[in-house]
């Protein structure tokens, strides 16, 4: 079978003899290993032949599934059962997953056949996928560039043909930041849709499963299986999934609302991609204005001073006490402390200690608490101006893929590559990034991406909005060039 066909024909090949799930299992390996300096794949499924086996056998038992045979890939956050789960951590070097989490579950009750385990930046904390303690992850695009983060290893198994789909982790941007960058689809649900029971906690009020899919089409498969309630997660949402393709007359009277603050510091090839985009939606009958979001100017501020915190928060529980590596001492606090000190990267110590700062008594009601009052603002001016407009627009990255270790230095200008995606995350919307044009920079043509944006549980819609755009050949889907 080709590498970059859909999830969807795949399927259908499995469920009509023409293919089986272990002939898709093997073809995948085979990519895996042809494509390893791109970094993609921290560790491979010695489960996965099993799995084949006993799809085909539902296959051939009648059973009709969604995502029958269909490989895919899991960021290393998301935990399954029997497989290392290193969040691209030492301090998790060996662990081994005792449970499998709510929506890779739903993906093998679906008929899917995880491949193995994505590379990330350290438990998510990144923009690039250069934090990760093992390697780093390349863009098929041009080598020397970053895929984004912090779900760029799932990017890359789409973008480069290991799989059709896979799964990443959206706190602040890392499934639609990296999809821009490497011309796939990038979705973030909304908070809740998706069950979070058995992802590794960046921070947990921001944290948001998602796909990367090729088409419309896969992104509906997708999120109709892993998306609903789940009784593990107090947070989900009793909100069955309903996803569907929508074809050229969805975007007929479509109320589509650039965000003015998203116009500037973009390059000109974003700029293009967004104006080409624009045009296209006007073409077919959309109705395209601009809102301003005044509060957005604080987006960047805000998400640090509320994940950082929550960051610090949730890894306290990485002592080596209970799992994970751990560092001999004379003494337990002593043990702790080498433990997190050897276990930790860099960023991650650097997050640890601002969100410990954050919330220190004499400076949470300063910080904390002043970040919570903006989320808190910036979520009504969403809700005010989709008072105005069916979906709002803006670019999912200011520029294309830069350099590898071009920002590594400058925590804060890795930090500014997330301005057009870290408002969504503290609103808990859902989002869409899709790809949308070119950018040829040092003779390298890079992918760019557009952002859509809709109400809470607006996430058909969007999805919707996706084939609309395939169906009006307003996609820019390509393959990279090896």
């Amino acid at each position: 079978m080709s590498a970059f066909q859909t999830a969807a024909q795949l399927a259908r090949a499995v469920q009509s003899g023409e293919t089986s799930p272990q002939q898709l299992l093997q073809e995948a390996q085979a990519r895996a290993q042809a494509a390893q300096p791109l970094g993609a794949l921290l560790s491979l499924n010695d489960h996965a032949a099993q799995q084949a086996e006993a799809v085909a056998r539902r296959v051939q038992a009648g059973e009709n599934l969604p995502l029958a045979g269909v490989p895919i890939v899991l960021k290393d956050n998301i935990n399954l059962t029997g497989t290392r789960t290193t969040c691209a951590s030492r301090i998790l070097e060996n662990y081994v997953s005792p449970y499998t989490a709510t929506a890779a579950q739903r993906l093998l009750d679906a008929g899917a056949v995880v491949l193995g385990k994505a590379n990330m930046d350290e438990f998510a904390m990144g923009s690039s996928t250069e934090n990760s303690a093992y390697q780093p992850t390349l863009n098929p695009w041009d080598r020397e560039r970053v895929p984004g983060g912090s779900s760029g290893g799932s990017a890359v198994a789409v973008a480069a043909g290991i799989t059709p789909v896979s799964l990443g982790s959206d706190t602040g941007g890392s499934v639609r930041q990296p999809a821009a960058l490497c011309g796939v689809y990038g979705f973030k649900p909304t908070y809740g849709r998706v069950s979070r029971y058995g992802l590794v906690a960046y921070a947990s009020s921001l944290d948001q499963i998602g796909p990367f899919a090729r088409s419309a089409e896969d992104l509906a498969l997708l999120m109709n299986v892993i998306a609903g309630h789940d009784p593990h997660d107090a947070t989900s949402l009793h909100a069955p999934p309903q996803f569907a393709v929508g074809g050229a007359e969805t975007l007929r009277g479509l109320r589509v609302g650039v965000i003015r603050e998203s116009l500037a510091g973009n390059t000109a090839g974003v700029e293009a991609a967004l104006q080409n985009t624009l045009d296209a939606l006007r073409g077919a009958g959309a109705v395209v204005g601009e809102v301003g979001l005044p509060a957005l100017q604080y987006a960047i501020a805000t998400y640090y001073l509320i994940a950082m915190p929550e960051a610090s928060s949730n890894l306290a529980r990485f002592d080596g006490m209970v799992y994970g590596v751990r560092q001999p001492a004379d003494d337990v606090t002593r043990s702790m402390t080498l433990t997190r000190e050897r276990g930790f990267g860099k960023e991650v110590q650097r997050r640890i200690m601002i969100g410990t700062y954050a919330l220190s008594s004499g400076y949470y009601d300063a910080y904390y608490s002043k970040a919570m009052k903006v989320r808190r603002l910036i979520a009504d001016e969403f809700a005010e101006a989709f008072g105005q407009y069916d979906v709002l627009v803006t670019p999912t990255s200011p520029f294309p893929a830069f350099k590898r270790g071009e920002k590594t230095s400058d925590p804060l200008a890795m930090y500014a590559a997330d301005v057009d995606t870290v408002a969504i995350n503290l609103a808990g919307l859902p989002a869409l990034s899709v790809p949308a044009g070119f950018e040829e920079v040092e003779g390298q043509r890079l992918p760019v991406g557009v952002q859509f944006i809709a109400p809470a549980l607006g996430d058909e819609r969007l999805v919707a909005l996706a084939g609309a755009l395939e169906a009006i050949d307003a996609v820019q889907m390509e393959v990279p060039q090896p």
